[in-house]
C-alpha cells in the first residue's frame, strides 16, 4: 500500500528544511514567507535493517524497501481560508495524504522572520489547526447545501447523508477536529469520500535548537503525536553519503535520526506494519495495516493473490536468519503453514502459494 504525509505549518517554521531532509530534494527555502508556491513531493524509502539482513542470506537481484510520500504545501498563515495569503489554494494537494505533519516553530533566531512576530508553539498549533477545520467546514457546508435539497425528495439515501453533514458541521462549527468524533462505519464511508484534513491522524514536528526553550510542558496536552525535529540537523545528516549517516548521529549523541523518529510515529498513528518476502530475484518490504490477514497482505503484492490464495508459509526474520538459510529454517520446523485466519505480524518473512 502506498504512504503519503502532507506537511503543514506557518510560514518560516522549517517545512521547506525538513522536507529537504526527508527527501534530499534541494526545494527553495529562503527566509521570507510563502516562498513554497507549488507543492513539492518527495518519495523517501523507509529505512530497515532487516531487509540488508535478510539479504545476506538470500543474496537477491536487488533490495526494495518500502516508501513513504511526502507532500509540502505553502504555508499557512491566519485568515487562508478566508482567502490570506498562497496556503489555502494547495489544501487540495494534501486531501488525499493518509496524515497530516504539522511542523510547529520552537526555536528563536533573530536571521529568521516570525510571521507572527513572535515565538508562540501553542499559538501557531491553534492557528494552522482552526486554518484545517475553517477548509473542512467550507466543504462540509458546500455538500450539505446540495444534500439538504435532495433530502426533500424523501430518499433514505440523502436522509441519512443529510444528518452525518450535520454532525461534523455542528463539531467543525465549535473549532473541533473531525477526528474527534465517533462515527458508525455506515457514517464513515460517506466521512471519507469528503476528503477531510482534520478527519486525518496528526504528528506534530516540533522544530527545535538546543538553545531553544521548550514547549513540553505545552505539547503534552496536543492531540495526536508530537516529535522533536531539530530540521536543519536533519538536513546536515541528510547530506551526508548513506554509509556515513549512522556514524554521525551517533556522533551527535542522538538515538536514531528524525526521519526514523517520524517513520516510527507515521506507522504508529497509522496503525501500520511490515512484512517481508526474500528470495533469489529480490528482498523487499511491504507496509500493510496491522491486523491483516494473510490473504489481504497477499492481495497487496498482486490484486489477484486474495482470491487465489491458498495458503503462507511464514517465519520470523530473526529466526530466518538465526538459521543461516530456508533450508535450514525447514530443517528446524521454523517455517509455519498458515491459513487464511492468519494475522500477519510484524516482522513475518512470508511466501504465498496462490492457485493460478
Amino acid at each position: 500500500m502506498s504512504l503519503s504525509i502532507g506537511i503543514v505549518g506557518l510560514p518560516n517554521v522549517g517545512k521547506s528544511t525538513l522536507f529537504n531532509a526527508l527527501t534530499r530534494n534541494k526545494v527553495d527555502a529562503s527566509n521570507y514567507p510563502f516562498c513554497t508556491i507549488d507543492p513539492n513531493v518527495g518519495v523517501v524509502k523507509v529505512p530497515d535493517e532487516r531487509l540488508e539482513k535478510l539479504a545476506v542470506i538470500s543474496k537477491p537481484k536487488k533490495i526494495i524497501p518500502t516508501v513513504i510520500e511526502f507532500v509540502d504545501i505553502a504555508g499557512l498563515v491566519k485568515g487562508a481560508s478566508e482567502g490570506e495569503g498562497l496556503g489555502n489554494k494547495f489544501l487540495s494537494h494534501i486531501r488525499e495524504c493518509d496524515a497530516i505533519l504539522e511542523v510547529v516553530r520552537d526555536f528563536k533566531d533573530d536571521n529568521i522572520i516570525h510571521v507572527n512576530g513572535k515565538i508562540d508553539p501553542e499559538g501557531d498549533r491553534e492557528t494552522i489547526n482552526l486554518e484545517l477545520i475553517f477548509a473542512d467546514l467550507a466543504t462540509v457546508e458546500k455538500r450539505l447545501e446540495k444534500v439538504v435539497r435532495e433530502a426533500k425528495s424523501g430518499s433514505k439515501e440523502m436522509i441519512f447523508l443529510k444528518g452525518v453533514l450535520e454532525k461534523l458541521k455542528t463539531q467543525l462549527e465549535a473549532g473541533k477536529a473531525a477526528r474527534d468524533l465517533i462515527f458508525t462505519e455506515e457514517e464513515m464511508k460517506e466521512v471519507k469520500i469528503l476528503g477531510l484534513l482534520t478527519i486525518k491522524p496528526i504528528i506534530y514536528a516540533l522544530n527545535v535548537k538546543d538553545d531553544s526553550a521548550s514547549a513540553k510542558a505545552e505539547v503534552k496536552n496536543w492531540e495526536g503525536k508530537v516529535i522533536e525535529i531539530n530540521a536543519r540537523i536533519e538536513e546536515e545528516i541528510a547530506n551526508l553519503p548513506e554509509a556515513e549517516q549512522a556514524e554521525y548521529v551517533k556522533e551527535l549523541g542522538l538515538s536514531e535520526s528524525g526521519l526514523a523518529k517520524l517513520i516510527k510515529a507515521s506507522y504508529e498513528i497509522l496503525g501500520l506494519i511490515t512484512f517481508l518476502t526474500t528470495g533469489a530475484d529480490e528482498t523487499r518490504a511491504w507496509t500493510i495495516k496491522r491486523g491483516t490477514k494473510a490473504p489481504e497482505a497477499a492481495g497487496v503484492i498482486h490484486t489477484d493473490f486474495t482470491k487465489g490464495f491458498i495458503r503462507a508459509e511464514v517465519i520470523n526474520w530473526q529466526k530466518f536468519i538465526e538459521a543461516g538459510n530456508e533450508a535450514r529454517a525447514r530443517e528446524l520446523g521454523l517455517i509455519r503453514t498458515e491459513g487464511k485466519e492468519y494475522v500477519i505480524q510484524d516482522g513475518d518473512v512470508c511466501n504465498f502459494l496462490i492457485n493460478n
